[in-house]
């Protein structure tokens, strides 16, 4: 099975408050991150889903970051 680095370095601001354009790059940051664990998590077969203790009801959660 394929394994996919989702991580990225974490900007870190010197104590200054968030431009609406860092903002708007999170919020799409967040979004794709969502999109890309949406996209992978659907092409699991349902018995992979079984293997990792998840059901396809529970994709949209898990891609929103929610804790189970």
């Amino acid at each position: 099975m394929a394994t996919f680095d989702l991580t990225r370095p974490v900007a870190r601001s010197a104590g200054r408050v968030s431009s609406p354009l860092t903002s708007a790059v999170k919020a799409f940051y967040a979004w794709n991150d969502a999109r890309k664990t949406r996209n992978v998590l659907s092409q699991l077969s349902l018995s992979e889903l079984n293997d990792i203790g998840i059901t396809r009801a529970d994709i949209d959660r898990i891609a929103h970051g929610a804790n189970f």
